[in-house]
């Protein structure tokens, strides 16, 4: 009873704080100080400064500005209006035509942006005027590139699989390499769902422009050539052995700046707003990062993962049912959190439990990983939701009404993942990290 007390006391405290607009990074920090100075004897402020100073310094950590940075350079180029021009020729004769450049496109840009937000926005910027203007309907096209930013997150480099990879101590690279074929995987899944729509309606799909001959298309795909090197070269790298995640994305920060230059893109008002933007972006991640460290300190001081691993392991959930029931909380969690805030949060109370069932913590990392991108297109804080409403001028329950068949796949996919867990654990395991 007395650590349901508690437990209630700081869900109250960290939702108040939220509710009265405090910063997420200082809500959590300020729940963290609450608990300690009710229920633990350790003096909160030694604590905090020691914990923050700790989450700081990581090394592990420097991977994440320098792919937020490589992200925002590549956010100001032309790279958007080119994977256009190499991918449509392509697409003309599978159904649902030039709708596909959404799921392509965020996959591709996906490689070399580690956030969602800036994959559903850089794509969006390019596809959202070109489909409307050929007649595409509005819902299937808001609804695929809410769904297909998500791939932001699951395809190598991701902000979240960093995050994931510093909390729970496992290796970035094999999460990386672990994300490939399961965001191959949802790429292809939500094509499919595009081609099932266009067969289903015909009507609503605008006729295809003048085919090219094969020679044209290969010409036109020299487009793509400068993002496919840009991620040769950061995945390559890691990959092959020849750098850590660290090392790959300082050489993604000098790639995009090297596209950026070829493109004449590269101004110094571009690369001050690039650096800039990625400055602040860090600032606000690492405050999370901190005040979740922190409270994550404050809970095991005050014993409530060990409570709460004790009582779900009396509840003898089977791994299918923990995964069902973690699936649901990481659902409603992010209702109200972003996919950062939701990792850095639950992890410290989490992996005991989940260690003790026996998941292999990579496979865990990818699953987690799927959900928080379910988390992007959750009315009411769906990042994504955001990025198109201020995009389009749509209201927010449309938006979330036209993405949630793709909301459906994901829950599949989860599933899917589950019974088929090579899907995320191949890679890793037969590859030299």
């Amino acid at each position: 009873m007395n650590d349901i007390l508690i437990v209630t006391l700081l869900i109250v405290s960290l939702f108040g704080f939220l509710a009265g607009g405090v910063w997420v990074g200082l809500t959590l920090a300020g729940t963290a100080w609450i608990g300690m100075e009710l229920f633990s004897s350790r003096p909160a402020g030694d604590a905090m400064a020691i914990t923050i100073w700790g989450a700081s310094s990581s090394w592990t950590l420097t991977a994440l500005p320098l792919f937020l940075w490589m992200g925002e350079i590549l956010f100001r180029t032309r790279l958007s209006q080119d994977l256009f021009k190499g991918l449509a020729p392509w697409l003309n004769k599978l159904p649902g035509r030039l709708l596909h450049t959404n799921v392509i496109g965020c996959a591709i840009f996906a490689a070399v942006s580690g956030s969602s937000a800036a994959t559903c926005a850089t794509i969006g910027k390019m596809t959202l005027p070109e489909l409307k203007r050929r007649g595409y309907p509005d819902d299937m096209v808001m609804g695929t590139l809410a769904g297909a930013g998500t791939l932001g997150l699951l395809i190598p480099p991701s902000i979240i699989m960093i995050v994931y990879g510093v909390a729970a101590e496992v290796s970035i690279a094999k999460l990386f390499i672990a994300g490939v074929l399961p965001g191959i995987f949802l790429a292809l899944l939500f094509m499919g769902y595009i081609i099932f729509w266009a067969v289903r309606n015909p009507e609503k799909v605008p006729l295809a422009d003048a085919e090219m001959s094969f020679k044209q298309k290969i010409y036109q795909s020299r487009h793509l050539i400068p993002v496919l090197l840009l991620i040769t070269a950061v995945l390559g790298s890691i990959y092959s052995g020849v750098a850590t995640a660290t090392e790959a994305a300082a050489i993604g920060v000098l790639g995009s700046l090297i596209v950026s230059v070829a493109q004449g893109s590269l101004t110094w008002e571009t690369f001050k707003g690039s650096l800039l933007g990625a400055t602040r972006l860090y600032c606000m991640i690492a405050l999370i990062l901190a005040g979740a460290q922190f409270l994550t300190l404050s809970m095991g001081y005050i014993g409530l993962p060990r409570a709460l691993a004790e009582w779900i392991g009396t509840l003898g959930l089977s791994q299918f049912g923990l995964i069902l029931v973690l699936m649901v909380f990481f659902i409603i969690l992010g209702c109200f959190l972003d996919g950062i805030s939701m990792v850095v949060l639950t992890m410290g109370v989490l992996l005991p439990t989940v260690t003790a069932a026996g998941i292999d913590l990579i496979w865990f990392g990818i699953f987690i990983v799927f959900v928080v991108e379910m988390a992007q297109i959750t009315p009411p804080v769906g990042f994504n939701l955001f990025v198109l409403s201020g995009m389009t001028g749509r209201e927010l329950p449309y938006i979330a009404r036209v993405s949630f068949p793709l909301f459906l796949l994901m829950v599949g996919a989860v599933m899917f993942l589950y019974f088929v867990p090579e899907l995320a654990t191949f890679l890793p395991k037969h590859m030299k990290l």
